[in-house]
């Protein structure tokens, strides 16, 4: 069946479509008083936007307050990854091996690897990797598309079919299949892309086996790249990237989704099929590429990227939805937890500036810095906000992924790549854990109706003004 066919077997008539869009619209909207009536946390946070308790983790803590006699106190970020602070895994790491794959087994087994450990942990990941001809011919070829998290998705639903126990919530058998799904998401997400490239855009197909001897971040540059050559900086920072995306509490709006699928009881792939659905919202996963955006634009429209006053002006008619998406928005800025800094966004943002000076990119690295300064003030101001306003993780992330010229589709789905390891992580803590399924309660507000017969229903023409 061809495009053409498929349209005119989901064409419908317009105008009572629009008639039942105005009713949905209608019918589904809420007071908004009612929340307040109520004391209802939407997005489950309380009136001073702090997350509102659901459960207990010992995989990963975020930190961006203290308490000081009895007053939470703004400090620098601090994000810690089974006890062990992010900065010190990265920085105080020895030798020339990679440091996803050491994450990755903290966060599962809750401690730092012995040189046996690890070695083995890797050897298990590199031979779980691979995916048949079959399966990428039959299921990643096969209706393609531009958003490459979809693409994972039906990959990963998929894997359901070629396993031999994929309903049993065993530890045992989840372990497996997370171990066998760590190590399959680079193939998922550099071959769902290059399936894309090839039939959506009529480029060469680039199929490339990952080398058993090369880390994640190491394969996925191979795999996307045509020569696959890769200077060491370009791998290190890529690794980087992948161990502050590895995990971030169990808050986050992807990793409670995990939760919650996971308390009902469903098999992994779906429960992980969901984490990435969460992850794939430009309000958490994609908001890298809005950041990306939103500098393309902020590049074509200041003249002098050396002048503060012109930044700052144009940030200013960004905050006033007089420029870029006219949201009101600076992407990349804020976060809901950390407040002088994001520990992550510090740690990023170094390596940033010296793969900038690899690649020849000074002076966009320099604007950057400058729209993150003049950035935080503004919005302040603006907004009347009294906490500090600080960069996030995705402000530099989108740049550092342009400098490794990794395309914009594959931004979100290389944090998938990462955030799996935190993913898995929860997921066997819920399993572990046996906790009951998560239920939170919704208030019904609507009114109770009397029955009507059809011949005594009236149609109804709802308009807006």
């Amino acid at each position: 069946m061809n495009n053409e066919e498929m349209m005119k077997i989901t064409t419908i008539d317009e105008e009572q479509f629009d008639q039942l869009v105005r009713q949905t619209m209608k019918m589904d909207k809420i007071d908004p008083n009612l929340y307040v009536e109520y004391d209802v946390k939407r997005g489950l946070r309380d009136s001073n936007g702090n997350g509102v308790l659901t459960g207990l983790t010992e995989i990963s803590e975020v930190s961006g307050t203290q308490n000081v006699r009895g007053r939470k106190i703004p400090v620098d970020g601090r994000l810690y990854f089974q006890g062990y602070e992010v900065r010190d895994l990265v920085e105080k790491f020895e030798g020339e091996r990679y440091r996803f794959e050491e994450v990755t087994y903290l966060l599962i087994f809750g401690e730092l690897p012995s040189q046996a450990q690890l070695e083995g942990f890797v050897r298990i990941l590199n031979d779980l990797q691979e995916l048949s001809g079959t399966f990428v011919r039959d299921v990643i070829m096969k209706a393609t598309t531009e958003n490459i998290m979809n693409s994972m998705m039906k990959s990963i639903l998929n894997l359901y079919s070629y396993d031999d126990s994929p309903e049993s919530t065993s530890i045992s058998n989840v372990l497996r299949q997370s171990l066998q799904l760590i190590g399959k998401m680079p193939l998922l997400a550099a071959y769902g892309y290059q399936a894309y490239r090839h039939f959506q855009l009529n480029d060469s197909l680039m199929i490339k086996s990952p080398k058993k001897e090369y880390s994640t971040a190491e394969n996925i540059l191979h795999m996307l790249r045509e020569n696959g050559e890769f200077t060491p900086l370009e791998a290190e920072i890529l690794d980087i990237c992948l161990v502050l995306h590895a995990e971030h509490g169990g808050g986050n709006n992807s990793t409670f989704t995990t939760h919650v699928v996971t308390s009902s009881g469903t098999d992994t792939y779906s429960a992980i099929a969901a984490a990435i659905a969460s992850l794939k919202g430009p309000k958490h996963g994609g908001a890298n590429i809005k950041v990306q955006k939103m500098f393309e634009d902020i590049e074509a429209n200041i003249k002098d990227w050396t002048n503060r006053d012109e930044v700052r002006n144009y940030l200013n008619d960004i905050l006033d939805k007089k420029a870029f998406d006219c949201t009101g928005l600076i992407y990349g800025m804020g976060h809901a937890v950390y407040t002088l800094s994001d520990p992550r966004q510090v740690i990023l943002k170094d390596f940033a500036r010296r793969l900038s000076e690899e690649k020849g990119r000074q002076e966009e690295f320099a604007l950057y810095e400058m729209v993150e300064e003049e950035a935080a003030d503004l919005i302040m101001s603006k907004r009347n906000i009294f906490k500090p306003v600080c960069a996030n993780v995705d402000f530099y992330s989108g740049f550092v992924y342009s400098m490794l010229g990794i395309p914009e589709e594959l931004f979100t789905p290389l944090f998938a790549v990462s955030r799996i390891s935190g993913w898995c992580s929860h997921r066997l803590e819920e399993l572990v854990n046996a906790g009951k399924i998560i239920r939170p309660a919704y208030k019904y507000v609507g009114k109770q109706k009397d029955y009507i017969p059809m011949e005594d229903r009236k149609t109804v023409h709802i308009k807006f003004d």
